[in-house]
């Protein structure tokens, strides 16, 4: 193709005149000249580029800082970044170059937006490690991502040169990773327009017919406003604010979904379009002014109380502003008023670029700290989810870029911003990971509620938490924020492998035991004898107990080489020993097990027992049980090393007898709860229960239990057990 130069540098020329108009006035003669210095740079090296459309290349980057420069509103290092961000890229001009030219800054910047730019080129695995890329250079700096999202928007302007295929793949990208990044960063103007560009790439008939209806509607909505401006700016005269008044179409993507959602036509959706009041003020009387406006409007139309929302008391966590109030208008239809004041405003069309022009005299500070605390639990995600599949990644990191948001508070006052359908367990990890490890259920305004509880507006939380509590793998099935998702799966995976590796040193002290050599090939034959997949699934059997001494003694019978004592107390749990009740004053007759076996034992010669103490028994290789004190100074080393090899032991006298007593029981309540209280009352514990009365109500339980207790330990023992049990935050004895 032949191509008119001398046109296109006149075209490149007023280009860049265009970008300069906009910036002058506002930026000193110093920094004009490291955006020409730039420009002359940019120019240089695409010289001989051009886009997919035949335009020369440099007409891009003029675009992308425009953008930056313009709706975005950074400044001129931003800018001249824009203007560099594919010269790495592109050209011969390599980090160091562009070190030596503008200094290190423009240089990490521009190398950041070089990273991150393959990923339209990448399969989709190398894509998530560049969006994991980008993420992380958020928190270097948040440019290089303002930067990419004008990128991104001048690419989705200038789409219609590439072929269909590269139009849905870059369309729902865009919509899929940008359009929530320019949402978190309260870019709500770049977001709306991505969403809309990629509707119309992906599907062009319902684009196509919205705008087409948006098109006729113009003049009615016109005319609506100009009614509506009539009516409200002579009593707004009359209080002597100063404001102006716009009207606006709502985005194409925004009417589309509420139209699926709400399942109706395009007719149907009554708030297509809204009205904006925005007003001059000092920081002193911001907020006064706003609610005067509000008390005004409402004076003229009514307002629909349940769609009333108030961003000014409580910003977003992206920083937004504004009242949001639905009235019904001067054609007796339901209208979205928006009120803000002009710096509001700005942060409402250029997000957290904006914060920083107001740090003085504004509260600020916290939206900052929202900003970088979100930073913060981005990088935590990403760092901890190494191993997670590309889909699983952008998942979990889009639930925390693009969700709603439910106002909830500490139990000190203080206010905790969450994603709408967060759960008490969400809350808890947001205050603080320990927390969140530990829940075991929270108080909602003062009332027990369950971990699973999804967070309401207002509500005060308080969370009750338990040294005893685990994370489940259930509880990523009610988590919604990334970072309860992401320290659960972490906690599950360590806690895998650690048990894997439990179960491995349990089966090599099972069979160094019983003299058979830990290797390869024993271990073969054990996940052959056992029918397991892997050597993993053995060790976790053997940890969980699900493999025992029991389940060994097939395997190891014909090796003959087990104890034969360690045989007969690893038994099969079919056979029950009882024992009789000893005679009255027998203090040193001692019992073993949960069975209460009679079995004989010897006195272990480290420590003193006496008939009383607290003791357990050791199986030794050699001279039988072994009776120590719970206070013996090998105690902890047996314990450690040789678990498997102690077993309870208690003192049996005549003291038995049977005592009546009442207890109450409450906590929250899950599948198999009363099953695991009468497991401790009956099983662990051997008592004999005479009644149960168990009510659940909005997944709180309360109980009350009858039971005939032999003496005051066992009663004590009991409440430690139930008090243990998963759910359970109160036990008592009632005394009538």
């Amino acid at each position: 193709m032949s191509y008119d130069l001398e046109q296109e540098n006149k075209e490149i020329l007023a280009r860049y005149k265009d970008l300069i108009s906009n910036t002058y006035r506002t930026l000193d003669e110093e920094n004009n000249k490291l955006i020409r210095k730039a420009f002359d740079i940019a120019l240089d090296a695409h010289k001989d580029q051009r886009r997919k459309s035949g335009e020369p290349y440099i007409y891009h980057p003029i675009a992308v800082a425009k953008i930056v420069a313009t709706e975005i509103g950074l400044g001129a290092t931003s800018i001249a970044c824009a203007l560099l961000h594919d010269v790495i890229e592109d050209s011969d001009y390599t980090y160091e170059d562009l070190k030596k030219i503008f200094g290190e800054k423009i240089a990490s910047i521009v190398n950041g937006l070089t990273k991150i730019s393959i990923m339209n080129h990448q399969n989709i695995s190398v894509q998530s490690e560049n969006y994991r890329k980008l993420l992380l250079t958020l928190s270097e700096d948040f440019r290089v991502i303002l930067i990419k999202i004008a990128d991104r928007l001048h690419n989705m302007r200038t789409l219609e040169s590439m072929a269909p295929d590269k139009q849905k793949k870059i369309a729902s990208e865009t919509v899929y990773i940008y359009a929530p990044m320019a949402h978190r960063l309260g870019l709500y103007n770049i977001k709306s327009e991505l969403e809309d560009l990629s509707l119309k790439y992906n599907n062009p008939e319902v684009y196509n017919e919205i705008t087409e209806k948006l098109e006729l509607a113009k003049e009615s909505r016109e005319r609506y406003i100009e009614e509506f401006k009539t009516e409200v700016s002579e009593r707004l005269k009359e209080e002597g604010l100063n404001f102006t008044i716009k009207g606006r179409a709502k985005a194409i993507s925004s009417i589309y979904r509420k139209m699926l959602k709400q399942g109706v036509s395009f007719e149907e959706v009554f708030d297509n379009y809204a009205i904006r009041i925005i007003y001059k003020s000092d920081a002193k009387n911001e907020k006064f002014l706003a609610w005067k406006i509000y008390s005004i409007v409402t004076d003229v139309y009514h307002s629909n109380p349940s769609r009333m929302r108030d961003w000014i008391t409580q910003p977003r966590s992206t920083g937004y502003e504004s009242l949001h109030l639905t009235v019904l208008g001067p054609d007796k239809k339901w209208i979205e008023v928006q009120i803000r004041s002009e710096r509001m405003d700005e942060i409402a069309e250029k997000g957290v670029a904006a914060h920083y022009k107001y740090k003085e005299g504004y509260k600020q500070s916290s939206d900052d700290r929202n900003f970088e605390k979100w930073v913060t639990e981005i990088r935590e995600v990403l760092e901890q989810q190494q191993n997670l599949s590309t889909s699983e990644l952008l998942d979990n990191i889009k639930l925390n870029l693009y969700s709603k948001e439910v106002f909830v508070f500490t139990p000190k006052g203080e206010i905790k911003i969450l994603p709408t359908n967060a759960t008490a367990l969400d809350f808890a990890f947001s205050v603080h990971s320990d927390l969140g490890m530990k829940c075991l259920g929270a108080k909602i305004n003062g009332k027990l509620v369950p971990i699973s509880y999804v967070l309401q507006n207002g509500d005060q939380v308080d969370i009750l938490s338990s040294q005893n509590q685990k994370p489940k793998s259930d509880w990523l099935e009610f988590v919604v924020t990334s970072k309860a998702k992401s320290k659960i799966k972490s906690y599950l995976n360590s806690q895998k492998n650690q048990l894997v590796d439990e179960g491995k040193e349990i089966l090599q002290r099972k069979l160094r035991h019983a003299k058979i050599n830990f290797n390869d090939e024993e271990i073969n034959k054990l996940q052959k004898f056992f029918n397991l997949k892997s050597s993993q699934e053995l060790f976790l059997k053997f940890q969980s107990n699900e493999l025992d001494a029991s389940s060994l003694r097939k395997y190891i019978e014909s090796k003959n080489v087990f104890n034969n004592l360690l045989s007969r107390f690893r038994k099969s749990p079919s056979k029950n020993v009882h024992f009789e009740e000893p005679k009255e004053q027998n203090l040193d007759m001692i019992v073993f097990g949960k069975d209460e076996e009679k079995l004989n034992y010897s006195y272990a010669k480290c420590c003193t027992v006496i008939p009383g103490d607290k003791i357990f028994g050791f199986i030794t290789i050699s001279d039988g049980i072994k009776v120590h004190s719970d206070n013996c100074p090998n105690a902890i080393n047996l314990r450690a090393q040789y678990d498997y090899r102690v077993i309870p032991a208690k003192w049996v006298n005549a003291e038995s007898f049977k005592n009546r007593v009442k207890i109450e029981i409450e906590g929250l309540d899950r599948m198999g709860m009363i099953n695991d209280i009468t497991t401790v009352i009956s099983g662990s514990m051997g008592m004999d229960m005479k009644s149960m009365s168990i009510e659940s109500n909005n997944g709180v339980f309360t109980g009350n239990i009858n039971l005939e207790v032999k003496n005051k330990g066992q009663l004590e023992e009991t409440f430690k057990k139930l008090k243990s049990i998963n759910g359970v935050s109160r036990v008592r004895r009632l005394q009538s």
